[in-house]
């Protein structure tokens, strides 16, 4: 092996036996980490306030991508860099707030005024930091102390398995809180509403086809289905009953597979496809993309619970706004 596939492939096992670690104690109910975690999430989840994160240097980095995976599932948080924070953003936290601060060491100078501050106000403190008797541990409100791994880089001190674990951490907390609210995707797409992630959560009712659907009757003569169907553009039309209910589809395929016989006189109940694929009206553009690509279809009526058309849905509304 290269000696520089050799080192890599080392520091992903270093960090993966961090992990592990992390996994362990988590899984642990008697642990001291898996207590402070359900701690946190319950306090969290109760929170009035927003969730501040703030960290100096590596474990600000991963602060603010905490804050933000907690952001976009429904917990509002933001991050408050320390240096700033002693210079006027403090103001930024509110007595409805809570902290969670991170800290390889726990020592870090730059925490002190966040500190002082939400001992001086009572704002709830949450710390996460490998050092369980360090300054920062001691303040917290709730430990969330990492158990003791081998960073990646033995030649230097700088933290790489640390905040690979306190990433992990971070995400796990969120999840949990997540879970906790009850957050559904229709949620999630909230908080989404740009680019690729947000047209794949985006709900079928908002890309769906509702005027003029092509719609016809089972009694009704093949001819009428045609002429739906060329002028709709869909390459299809619904059939329902009486009270409106779908119950059947005929595509340009239906009409090529009876193409051998005569259609004058028949009926579209005749060659129709009974009970075809539907989408509920709750269902996001990506299971009807899936749909789409497992059923290999290219249409699909979107219904109610009653199984009443509410409008159509073709392939290409998908990925017009990027759902891949």
């Amino acid at each position: 092996m290269d000696k520089f596939n050799e080192t890599a492939a080392d520091v992903v096992q270093t960090e993966i036996e961090g992990l592990s670690a992390l996994a362990a104690l988590l899984r642990d109910g008697t642990s001291e980490l898996a207590a402070a975690a359900n701690d946190a999430v319950a306090r969290i989840a109760a929170l009035k306030g927003r969730l501040i994160l703030t960290g100096m240097g590596k474990s600000g980095h991963v602060a603010r991508k905490i804050a933000a995976t907690f952001a976009s599932t429904g917990t509002a948080a933001s991050f408050v860099h320390p240096a700033e924070a002693s210079h006027g953003d403090l103001g930024m936290i509110a007595r409805e707030d809570m902290v969670l601060a991170l800290s390889n060491s726990g020592e870090t100078e730059e925490l002190r005024d966040v500190l002082a501050y939400v001992r001086r106000f009572a704002i709830p403190l949450i710390v996460m930091t490998a050092g369980p008797r360090s300054t920062l541990a001691q303040a917290g409100d709730v430990r969330l102390i990492l158990p003791p791994a081998a960073e990646a880089c033995a030649a230097t001190p700088a933290p790489t398995t640390t905040t690979t674990m306190m990433m992990a951490l971070g995400d796990a907390l969120a999840i949990a809180l997540l879970q906790n609210k009850g957050v559904t995707a229709q949620d999630f797409r909230a908080f989404h509403p740009g680019g690729r992630l947000g047209a794949a959560l985006k709900r079928v009712t908002d890309l769906m086809h509702h005027k003029e659907m092509p719609l016809c009757k089972g009694d009704d003569p093949v001819a009428r289905a045609v002429d739906i169907i060329t002028k709709s553009g869909f390459g299809c039309v619904g059939v329902v009953d009486a009270e409106g209910v779908l119950i059947g589809m005929v595509t340009d395929g239906d009409l090529r597979r009876h193409f051998s016989r005569s259609l004058s006189d028949a009926r579209v109940a005749e060659i129709m496809t009974r009970n075809p694929h539907v989408v509920g009206e709750d269902s996001v553009a990506a299971e009807a993309l899936a749909l789409f690509s497992d059923r290999k279809i290219t249409a699909v009526f979107i219904v109610d619970a009653a199984r009443r058309p509410l409008g159509l849905l073709h392939v290409h509304d998908c990925l017009d706004v990027g759902v891949v």
